[in-house]
């Protein structure tokens, strides 16, 4: 996202780490409880777990490690957000782990700023850019490089 970008687009809020973070709220498919998971011997650490969504078994990433938070366990208010993302130019659901989701907001584009060049404790690559809300500031991460950058 651009400085220059004036449009505003409908974000889901979610809770990481003491964080706040918005994704598009068009890729949400649906928000889950903490359903059971089953871990994937070898299988890289951020997506080290499936779930069983309707019938059908989808990967289980915990943006955390990503972001080089601390992984802490769940609690009454953990969710698993599903999204559908293209990686390869192929639609693929996954879910993400979210310590809380907050609600669906319009972020205003005029808001959003470039991911500063110091100060920042995340990789800038994984970051499409840091939205403003009142006096909160909101990461928007960048999803599909989340999972294709290593």
């Amino acid at each position: 996202m651009a400085v220059t970008d004036t449009r505003s687009f409908e974000a889901l809020t979610l809770g990481l780490g003491g964080e706040i973070f918005a994704i598009d709220a068009n890729s949400v498919h649906e928000i889950l409880d903490v359903v059971p998971q089953t871990e994937v011997p070898g299988a890289s650490p951020l997506v080290g777990h499936l779930i069983n969504v309707r019938g059908k078994v989808v990967p289980l990433a915990d943006l955390r490690i990503r972001f080089g938070m601390d992984c802490t366990p769940p609690t009454i208010d953990t969710r698993i957000v599903v999204v559908e993302i293209l990686l390869d130019e192929e639609p693929t659901v996954v879910g993400l782990l979210a310590d809380k989701v907050h609600e669906v907001t319009s972020i205003a584009g005029a808001s959003i700023e470039d991911t500063p060049d110091i100060g920042m404790r995340w990789n800038p690559d994984l970051i499409k850019g840091i939205g403003k809300r009142g006096d909160d500031f909101i990461v928007i991460p960048d999803i599909v490089r989340i999972f294709t950058t290593h």
